[in-house]
């Protein structure tokens, strides 16, 4: 059993080393999926957002080259519609400011006179970076933290669609390059016009002509020189109209940008080319305000928010001016997803994070599976252990059984032999003595036939060949036969035989095999019970709950109890010092078992309180 349990567990470590390679790829496959998938509508969302933003920028690069400042402009004369945006302002090549916003009514004086402060603001802090050189040069591109954690997951539906040409065509939001635009000689004097002839407004003194004055006395080389590059438009469209020729005027138009303000407001404009002269045109966009709106409108209304945490931030020349945060926490993110938007927002970052990420369908059903396969396997082993362990204990009892037979079959034949030899001797000088020898060659060929016969009984039993002949009786007679068969070796024994029959009513049996049951029973106990201080055997013969009882009970050393179910197994014999000194082939109560079942009874052994062990038998009516 040593070497076979060692087998298992080769078995066993062989097979669990595939199946736990594949459990893992399984597994792995799993996490795979599921951060697939969460990168994909990651991606979604920031598409979403970034959509948002185009949409944003495509509008404005609709406008005609006059809406700041021509009729045009009523358009724009209120307050912007989106919180986010705080107003809309042209810088002229002299560094001037124009607005297309006007006070609509005593209630929006107020917050108006605000906005166009915080615009003309807005307009001196670009002046300077005019002057700077920065409002050529965009906004950084966001840097991930080195101590940020960034995953790429692979995508599954690269698998399936090719995705460089969409991803490229994101790289600008909205017009990526330069754009030549015919505009009329009313727009462009629109446009410029304010420069020669407006009168400054009430609400912004710095549109008036003193103010410009002071602005090109102020103004750097760089700002001064763009100024008088060439005549102005209008001056051309004037001419154009007094000569009574048609202007035609091209104006170049280039992609939007941005450029920082302050650590709180970015302006986001396009530059407008007529004839030399540039003019720039644009909104001043409040960070808190636009990136709150990114997150509320696309991430905070989805299921994602629940478990995943959204960040926003603005970066300029690396430095991080502000951020916004949504969803769930995620101290340990599992996964990270990242993107820095397109220019004009370049300074945009998202970042995506994620510590538990919603199971794969597949993952339950996976568990489910492994939970049944290990079931099956560990089941499987089990009965491959139960089985062989059986198979080598049934072959151990058969070759303890041959070896049994074999000194059982010469034990009566060397006294067979050797009491033959007596008589032909005439060991046996009196009859009576004579009567005695031929008694005990009796009894030696009785246990003989006794034992061949329990042997071909179990064969025909093994085979289901050996049918029942089923009589009724009272089951004197089976006793009786039993008392005559059994004198002989009871009294050679020294034991007492006390036979208690109280049937009332006859019942269906097979005399013969009830015989030889009864015999192998008493056998049993004259086997084990030689050295026993009292030697009794008490054979009852009654009516119990519907069934007939039949008890075989003993004043031997009884049965160990772990022995108890296992003694009917064939050719089993245990294995303490009685068993072995009493020998024996390990058949007799296997044989009574199957006789028992074979009349569809039951039976059963159980020590006695004092003494001894009863083996009770109960029979249909």
């Amino acid at each position: 059993m040593k070497s076979l349990r060692r087998l298992i567990l080769i078995f066993a470590a062989c097979l669990a080393l595939p199946l736990g390679y594949l459990v893992v790829q399984a597994y792995r496959s799993l996490d795979a999926e599921e951060t697939a998938t969460f990168g994909f509508f990651g991606e979604a969302l920031f598409d979403a957002m970034q959509a948002s933003a185009a949409e944003l920028i495509r509008r404005e690069e609709a406008r005609p080259v006059d809406a700041y400042t021509g009729p045009a402009a009523s358009a724009l004369s209120g307050l912007p519609a989106e919180d986010f945006i705080r107003g809309y302002f042209q810088n002229d090549p002299d560094g001037g400011f124009q607005t297309p916003h006007r006070s609509s009514g005593p209630a929006a004086l107020g917050e108006m006179a605000l906005r166009l402060a915080e615009l003309e603001e807005a307009n001196r802090v670009f002046n300077r970076k005019r002057a700077d050189g920065t409002d050529r040069v965009r906004a950084e591109m966001a840097v991930t933290p080195k101590d940020e954690k960034r995953r790429e997951p692979a995508r599954f539906s690269e698998k399936y669609l090719d995705l460089s040409r969409s991803q490229r065509s994101k790289s600008y939001l909205g017009e990526k390059d330069s754009r030549l635009q015919t505009v009329t000689p009313e727009q462009a004097s629109n446009l410029s016009g304010l420069e020669k002839k407006q009168a400054p407004l009430p609400s912004s003194p710095a549109t008036g002509t003193p103010e410009r004055e002071r602005r090109k006395a102020e103004a750097p080389a760089a700002i001064a020189r763009e100024e008088t590059i060439a005549p102005s438009a209008a001056d051309r469209a004037a001419a154009a109209e007094a000569s009574g020729a048609e202007a035609e005027l091209q104006a170049e138009v280039a992609p939007f940008q941005s450029v920082f303000i302050d650590p709180t407001r970015v302006f986001v404009f396009r530059r407008i080319l007529i004839e030399g002269r540039m003019y720039r045109q644009g909104f001043v966009l409040q960070l808190d305000l636009f990136l709150a709106h990114l997150a509320h409108a696309h991430f905070s209304p989805q299921p994602m928010a629940d478990f995943a945490h959204l960040r926003l931030r603005a970066v300029d020349q690396g430095r991080e001016m502000r951020t916004f945060g949504a969803g769930a926490t995620a101290e340990r993110p599992r996964i990270s997803l990242s993107r820095t938007f397109p220019p004009p927002f370049g300074f945009v970052q998202a970042t995506l994070n994620c510590g538990n990420i919603p199971p794969s369908a597949g993952r339950g059903t996976l568990n489910l599976a492994l939970a049944v396969l290990a079931g099956v396997v560990v089941l499987g082993l089990l009965a491959i252990y139960h089985s062989t362990g059986k198979i080598l204990d049934f072959s151990e009892r058969q070759s303890r059984f041959v070896s049994a037979v074999t000194h059982e079959l010469k034990t009566p034949l060397t006294n067979i032999r050797m009491y033959i030899e007596m008589l032909e001797q005439g060991v046996a000088r009196d009859p009576e003595r004579e009567q005695g020898y031929f008694r005990i060659l009796r009894s030696e060929g009785a246990r003989l036939t006794r034992l061949i016969t329990n042997v071909l009984e179990l064969a025909k039993l093994e085979k289901k060949h050996r049918r029942p002949n089923l009589q009724h009786g009272r089951f004197a007679e089976v006793l009786a036969d039993v008392e005559d068969l059994m004198q002989t070796a009871l009294e050679q024994a020294g034991f007492l035989l006390k036979v208690e029959n109280s049937l009332r009513e006859p019942f269906r049996y097979d005399r013969e095999i009830m015989v030889q049951v009864l015999i192998n029973l008493i056998e049993n106990s004259l086997k084990f019970g030689r050295s026993s201080p009292l030697k009794e055997i008490t054979l009852r013969v009654g009516d119990a709950d519907g069934h007939v009882r039949i008890e075989v009970a003993d004043t031997g050393p009884g049965i160990p109890a772990g022995d108890l179910k296992k003694v009917f197994t064939d050719f089993y014999r245990s294995g303490n010092a009685v068993t072995s000194a009493a020998g024996g082939t390990g058949i007799g109560l296997a044989l009574v078992r199957r006789f028992v079942t074979l009349l569809g009874g039951g039976i059963a052994a159980a020590n006695n309180p004092g003494a001894g062990c009863t083996v009770r038998i109960d029979l249909p009516r």
